[in-house]
């Protein structure tokens, strides 16, 4: 469990995210001696209760779902985790978190006082685009909501060396 008076950073983590997002706030944290606390938000699920270490107890939205065991974060998640950040001389844990990503994200900042947000943004797609538009997005609803710092790491940057009119 974090300490209340240590330095905290909460970075979002998704299935299939890219690596560079795990690894840009693991920088982030070795710079400012943080822990680094991997959340993963279940978008299907609702927040019963939450713990003391802003981890939460969920259920699912949908009432016809029988299964109303927390299912945790994926193992391709912590598998990928394990292998991005033990090697590095970083503390880091998880959190499983349920419902809205930008509230949940924002909700355990505030529990430990996070120093920042890390998120990182959607790849370009039909999906994404169109999860995007009737959801909104992660990264602008917390930058909108939060009193502290929102890092949004980029996954496809543009390459600043074009001007514009060149393809």
């Amino acid at each position: 469990m974090t300490s209340p008076h240590a330095s905290v950073i909460v970075v979002g983590v998704t299935p299939g995210q890219p690596d560079a997002v795990v690894q840009r706030a693991a920088v982030f944290a070795g710079h400012f001696d943080a822990e680094l606390v991997c959340a993963w938000v279940d978008g299907s699920r609702y927040r019963v209760s939450e713990n003391p270490d802003g981890s939460v107890v969920s259920l699912p939205l949908d009432p016809d779902f029988s299964d109303t065991s927390d299912r945790g974060i994926p193992q391709g998640v912590l598998d990928q985790l394990t292998r991005l950040l033990d090697p590095l001389p970083v503390r880091w844990s998880t959190r499983e978190l349920a419902g809205d990503p930008a509230h949940a994200l924002g909700r355990l900042a505030d529990r430990l006082g996070a120093h920042m947000i890390v998120v990182g943004t959607r790849e370009a797609g039909l999906r994404g685009s169109a999860r995007e538009f009737f959801n909104g997005s992660t990264a602008l609803h917390l930058a909108h909501r939060q009193h502290r710092p929102v890092v949004v790491i980029p996954l496809k940057p543009v390459d600043t060396e074009l001007t514009w009119g060149e393809e």
